[in-house]
C-alpha cells in the first residue's frame, strides 16, 4: 500500500515550487511540437545535462526564436561542446542558451563573421553590451543545426539563473506531454561500514524487483545489520519518445518518514564534476549503468537533499523496517519500489578482506608515487576517499589502477625523456591505453625540458606514444584548376593518425579565410557567401599541425566569376 498521506504532502511541495516561477514569460524555441530527446540534469559522462534537448525531426535548419526580449550577451564557437551557441540576457535577471545551431540569424551571422576574420579564428567567444545586439521576443535568432558534440540534429536550450545556474525550463511552463511513469531498472543495496552485512555478505548487492498491477515494484526481503545505503537506476519516458531521459525527483522513506532526496531543479557549473561520486562510479565503468546513491559520502551536490543522517539506515538487530523509494517526473508521474528489512545479528560473517597495496592514497595529503622514469602527483582532494592504489612502472608504460575511482580534479603524470635522441623527443606523447586491446588515446601533453607531462582526472594505464606522421588533406567536392562560379561551399577533409589534429590555416591569394571544422566528418567548410574570395584565380594554402608538431600542407588552385 501506498503511504497516502506523504503522496498528497509531496504533491502539494511539487505545485508550490513549480509555481514560485514565471509561467507565460518564457515561449517555445521552436515552432513545432516539442519533443525531448534528453531532459534537464538528466546523467551523462562526468556532468548533468544542463538543458532540454528538443528534436527537429531528424533534421537541421529549422528557425530557432527568441524565448523572451532581451539582447545578446554571448556568442561562443567551439569544435566541441555546445558548438555554435548563443545566450540572451533578459530584463528579469534570466539568461537562455540555445547551442548546436547550424547559424546564426542574418544580422547576428555578419557580427559574428566580422569577428572571426578580424581576430582570423573560427573559435571565438564574444560578450556584448545591452545595446549592442537587442532581441525582441519570438523574433528569429537562429537555424537548429548539429555543431559541436551533438550526436544528432538537436536544439539544446536552457534557462540560467542571475547567477548562471541552469535550471528546469520546464519550472517556467516549457511543456512537453508526459503522462509515462518513469521506470525502475534495478536497485542496489551497499554496506556501508565494515560491520555492516546484507544477507551474510559485506559487499553490495542488486535486488530482485518484482512490479505489481498498478506498475510499482517490490524489492525481495533483505537481512541486514548495521549501517546500510541503497542506490537506484531509474530512467523516465515521455509520452512522444523513446528515450531514455533522466527523472526530475526521488525520495526516500524509512518506516514512513523521509529519509533522503534528490531533487533535480538547479545546479551549477562548478558541482557538475561530483556525479562521478553521485553515481557508483566503478559499476558504470564496468556495466555502463548509472547507480544513483541514496546516500551520501563527502558529495557537496546542491541536488542532494540530506534529511535523515545522508540517507544512512542503521539497522539494529530484532527489528523490521520499510523502505520506499519515489521516483517522479517533471509531470508527477510517479514508480515506487518498496523493500522489507528484517535486523539481525545472524546476518554477520567474516567481511572480504580489503585488497592492500603499498600505496596507499589519502584523500587528504598531497602524495608522490615514482619508479624509474615516471612520478605521478596525487594533489590533497583530489579524491573523494582514501584508498590502496596500484602502481608499477615497465619501461615506459605506467599501471594506475584501473579507472575504477571518481576524481575531484587533476592529478599529474611525468615522464622523463631525457634518454631519447633530440629528434625522437619533438615526437613523443602521453597515451591512455583504453578498453581490452589497449587503444591508445591522446592525453593531453605538455613538455618542460626533458619531461612530459599529462593532467588528468583518468586512472588507468599510460604509455608514451611516438607520432611522425603528418596529417592528411584532401579535397572533397572540387579539383585542381576547376571552376567554382556555381558552388556555395569548399570542402575539404583533414584527418590524423596519431596524436589528432591540434590546428588548421587556410589562406586564398595569401588572406585568411574562415573554415568551419567539424570534427565528426573530419571536414573544412568555407562558405563562398562571406565573399572575401573576389579574384578570378585562386591560390588555395591549408597547413594542418597535429598536436606534436607534425604538419602537412595543401596547395592549389581553383577559379571563380
Amino acid at each position: 500500500m501506498r503511504l497516502i498521506l506523504s503522496f498528497f504532502f509531496i504533491t502539494s511541495l511539487f505545485v508550490q515550487a513549480q509555481n514560485n516561477y514565471p509561467q507565460d514569460y518564457f515561449s517555445a524555441p521552436l515552432e513545432i511540437p516539442l519533443i525531448l530527446s534528453g531532459t534537464f540534469a538528466e546523467l551523462r559522462s562526468n556532468h548533468f545535462h544542463a538543458g532540454l534537448d528538443i528534436k527537429t525531426q531528424r533534421r537541421t535548419g529549422l528557425k530557432v526564436k527568441a524565448s523572451a526580449s532581451g539582447y545578446v550577451s554571448r556568442i561562443k564557437i567551439s569544435h566541441f561542446g555546445y558548438g555554435k551557441a548563443l545566450y540572451i540576457a533578459h530584463p528579469n535577471g534570466y539568461t537562455t542558451v540555445y547551442a548546436h545551431l547550424q547559424k546564426f540569424s542574418p544580422e547576428i551571422e555578419s557580427y559574428i563573421k566580422k569577428e572571426q576574420y578580424r581576430k582570423e579564428s573560427y573559435e571565438i567567444e564574444l560578450f556584448q553590451k545591452a545595446e549592442d545586439l537587442k532581441i525582441q521576443k519570438d523574433s528569429l535568432i537562429a537555424y537548429s543545426g548539429n555543431t559541436g558534440g551533438s550526436g544528432g540534429p538537436h536544439l539544446h536550450f536552457e534557462i540560467r539563473d542571475n547567477a548562471q545556474r541552469p535550471m528546469n525550463p520546464m519550472l517556467f511552463g516549457i511543456d512537453i506531454k508526459d503522462n509515462t511513469n518513469p521506470i525502475i531498472k534495478s536497485l542496489f543495496v551497499y554496506p556501508l561500514k565494515n560491520e555492516s552485512f546484507i544477507n551474510k555478505n559485506n559487499e553490495k548487492q542488486k535486488l530482485r524487483l518484482t512490479p505489481n498491477a498498478q506498475g510499482d515494484y517490490y524489492a525481495e526481503d533483505i537481512e541486514a545489520i548495521g549501517t546500510i545505503g541503497f542506490g537506484i537506476e531509474t530512467i523516465d519516458r515521455q509520452d512522444l519518445a523513446a528515450n531514455s531521459n533522466g527523472v526530475y525527483n526521488i525520495q526516500t522513506f524509512l518506516n514512513g518518514s523521509r529519509n533522503f532526496e534528490l531533487d533535480f531543479k538547479r545546479f551549477s557549473f562548478t558541482e557538475t564534476k561530483h556525479i562521478n561520486e553521485l553515481i557508483d562510479y566503478e559499476y558504470y565503468i564496468k556495466n555502463k549503468a548509472r547507480i544513483q546513491k541514496l546516500f551520501k559520502k563527502n558529495n557537496p551536490l546542491s541536488i542532494i537533499k540530506s534529511v535523515e543522517k545522508d540517507g544512512h539506515i542503521t539497522i539494529a538487530d530484532s527489528t523490521n523496517s520499510v523502505y520506499k523509494v519515489r521516483v517522479a517526473d517533471y509531470k508527477n508521474n510517479e514508480s515506487w519500489v518498496t523493500v522489507q528489512i528484517k535486523g539481525s545479528n545472524a546476518s554477520k560473517t567474516t567481511p572480504k578482506p580489503t585488497k592492500k597495496t603499498p600505496f596507499y592514497i589519502n584523500e587528504n595529503q598531497d602524495i608522490n608515487l615514482s619508479e624509474g622514469r615516471i612520478s605521478v602527483d596525487f594533489y590533497k582532494n583530489t579524491f573523494y576517499e582514501g584508498f590502496y592504489v596500484d602502481f608499477e612502472v615497465k619501461n615506459d608504460t605506467l599501471k594506475l589502477h584501473e579507472d575504477t575511482k571518481a576524481a575531484k580534479k587533476n592529478f599529474s603524470i611525468s615522464f622523463d625523456i631525457s634518454h631519447y635522441n633530440n629528434q625522437d623527443k619533438n615526437k613523443l606523447y602521453i597515451v591512455r591505453l583504453v578498453g581490452s586491446k589497449n587503444y591508445p588515446t591522446y592525453t593531453y601533453t605538455k613538455r618542460k625540458g626533458d619531461v612530459l607531462i599529462a593532467n588528468t582526472k583518468k586512472l588507468g594505464t599510460f604509455a608514451l606514444a611516438t607520432d611522425t606522421i603528418s596529417p592528411t588533406i584532401k579535397p572533397v567536392n572540387f579539383k585542381k584548376g576547376q571552376w567554382l562560379s556555381n558552388y556555395r561551399f569548399l570542402k575539404v577533409k583533414i584527418d590524423d593518425t596519431g596524436s589528432g589534429i591540434s590546428k588548421y590555416r587556410a589562406t586564398v591569394n595569401g588572406k585568411w579565410i574562415l573554415m568551419e571544422y567539424d570534427y565528426k566528418t573530419k571536414t573544412l567548410t568555407h562558405d563562398f557567401n562571406d565573399n572575401v574570395i573576389l579574384d578570378t584565380k585562386n591560390n588555395l594554402k591549408i597547413i594542418v599541425t597535429d598536436n606534436v608538431g607534425n604538419n602537412s600542407t595543401f596547395e592549389t588552385f581553383f577559379y571563380r566569376k
